[in-house]
């Protein structure tokens, strides 16, 4: 007697094999039979016409405090998702000593775009972790809906190990000793990896730089080097100064392990830049060096206010304006002399080439400029288009925002990434930017635009770089394929309707933060071992429990 039969169904491997039209098996929260089924079972789905594929895994997300409040973490599981991969560029919530709370939540805010209100009132004042095997286990005790496997970030345990010191200076040994005996217990207790950062764009509290942007290339190779020294676990990096595609493969080649870098994106590192960077990665490959960019099949879009310009941060005229509050940013905007610094920068700053690609998304008082470009507004009022955008910023008191393409807007070039066999998708950021941006929708972008309505990837190559390659990179062993014995995450979906909505705001976060979100079309199940957790566009679990979802330490459930 199975738990549940899932009969009619296109099935799809995971693995990229051609589908088949059969049923699947469900007990005790694993895959019993998969194609033809035979006996009964409790319960019976008809899923004639649809498509059954592994649960969605995605590898580049940010829950680390969301989690802690929100046991769905939502909007992912909406979304077909049952597994995440949390930790990512090196910032996590664990390890944390108590007086360090509110500077991590505080950095969090600055380099995540995460609301300082929304943290403070979610986690809560009282953490019951302070080290990061104690905070895999305080997920575990509170629940999840879905998988949650965890990366231990090079930001926090340098903060632990060195305190302020961690954003001024490099590390003595005593110290990266320190730091390798943390993430050496942090891989024992079941962390996927070890994760850092170099990103310029990377500016935490006070305008200083995450603390990983100023460990030395030989620390991070420590750090890294724990990985050898298990079974399982791979590098995550976020690239920038002396980090980069020589860089980790000589770290990959020393330790014999996966390094997997954020992000390749198209238009990132200037024209053609993408194509350099991915032909001297494939060199990499070809020589079995196993390091494996991260790619995203949603242009990447912020939408950003001045009080908190993190598109911007990066260049050095922002530096006084990353450190000063509220107040202190507008005195800055109205400074005449900084103003100029800052159209010189802009001049030269690749973000604001074309500011007829940036537009205004909303200014409060003025609905008549929303959606409007800031070239086109700017050339009417005879002004720079730098101080269209400051000004409307400070009539608006910081509120008007503005939306840019970063990133990733030519779609010939970005589809030649997505068909690169050496590459990974990554990079939905979600949980952060939460304000900003919304790409937890991309794996259902990527079933409706590049697979239904462009047909640059097959289905069965779609799901396969959406469950089994992920699962393969990331060292997550008991899921991401349709076969007997791995565990039941599923997801049911209409190939004929799957896809997402246009990004809406709500005030849903704790503190009535808001956020911007995306619904999911087509989806019509959603099942982690074996409990359907979402059905017919509703969640199906209460948040308070009992929930199907375990943390995967290690890379797998048991």
């Amino acid at each position: 007697m199975h738990d549940l039969i899932i009969e009619n169904a296109t099935i799809y491997d995971g693995l990229g094999g051609a589908p088949r039209r059969g049923s699947v098996a469900v007990a005790n929260g694993r895959l019993a039979e998969v194609g033809k089924v035979d006996g009964e079972a409790r319960e019976r789905v008809n899923a004639d016409g649809l498509a059954l594929m592994p649960g969605i895994i995605d590898t580049h997300t940010h829950y680390d405090a969301q989690i802690t409040w929100d046991p769905l973490a939502s909007p992912s599981p909406a979304l077909g998702v049952t597994t995440v991969v949390m930790g990512n560029c090196g910032f996590t919530i664990a390890p944390c000593r108590p007086p360090d709370r509110d500077l991590t939540m505080r950095n969090l805010t600055h380099v995540e775009g995460m609301s300082l209100d929304a943290l403070r009132a979610g986690v809560g004042s009282d953490w019951p972790f302070e080290t990061f095997p104690e905070f895999l286990d305080a997920v575990d005790a509170r629940g999840t809906a879905i998988h949650v496997a965890a990366l231990v970030g090079h930001t926090p345990v340098r903060l632990y190990v060195m305190g302020e010191d961690a954003t001024e200076r490099e590390a003595t040994p005593h110290e990266v000793a320190q730091m390798q005996a943390i993430v050496r217990g942090a891989l024992a207790a079941g962390a996927i990896g070890f994760a850092t950062s170099r990103a310029p764009t990377h500016v935490g509290y006070a305008g200083k730089p995450v603390p990983s942007r100023a460990a030395s290339f030989a620390e991070v190779s420590a750090l890294a080097g724990c990985l050898a020294e298990f079974d399982h676990g791979l590098l995550q990096a976020t690239v920038g100064r002396d980090l980069f595609i020589p860089q980790l493969g000589e770290i990959s080649q020393a330790i014999g392990k996966t390094v997997s870098w954020t992000a390749l994106l198209q238009g990132l590192f200037g024209p053609d830049g993408h194509r350099r960077a991915l032909e001297l990665n494939a060199k990499l490959q070809e020589q079995g060096i196993d390091v494996v960019p991260q790619v995203s099949c949603r242009p990447l879009v912020l939408e950003f206010q001045f009080s908190a310009p993190f598109p911007f941060e990066s260049l050095s005229v922002f530096a006084p304006v990353s450190a000063a509050d509220r107040e202190g940013k507008k005195r800055i905007y109205a400074d005449p002399e900084w103003r100029a610094r800052f159209r010189e920068r802009a001049g030269e700053a690749a973000l604001t080439r074309n500011w007829d690609a940036i537009a205004i998304s909303d200014c409060p008082g003025r609905p008549e400029l929303t959606e409007r470009s800031i070239a086109a507004v700017a050339a009417e009022r005879g002004v720079d288009p730098v101080d269209l955008m400051l000004d409307l910023a400070l009539a608006s008191d910081l509120e008007a925002r503005f939306r840019m393409p970063v990133a990733n807007t030519d779609e010939a070039e970005v589809a030649d990434l997505l068909r690169h066999p050496g590459t990974v998708l990554g990079l939905s950021d979600a949980g952060a930017h939460a304000s900003q941006l919304c790409d937890a929708c991309a794996p259902t972008h990527l079933l409706a635009h590049w697979v239904r309505e462009t047909n640059v990837l097959s289905l069965e190559e779609g799901v396969r770089r959406l469950t089994a390659q992920p699962a393969e990179v990331f060292g997550i062993t008991d899921r991401g394929r349709l076969a007997p014995g791995l565990a039941a995450d599923l997801t049911v979906f209409d190939p004929a309707t799957v896809g997402c909505t246009p990004l809406r705001r709500v005030r849903d976060f704790p503190a009535g933060a808001d956020r911007l979100v995306s619904d999911a079309r087509g989806i019509r199940a959603v099942m982690v071992n074996g409990v359907v957790i979402r059905g017919e566009g509703r969640d199906a679990v209460d948040p308070a429990g009992p929930l199907p979802g375990r943390v995967l330490r290690g890379g797998c459930a048991t």
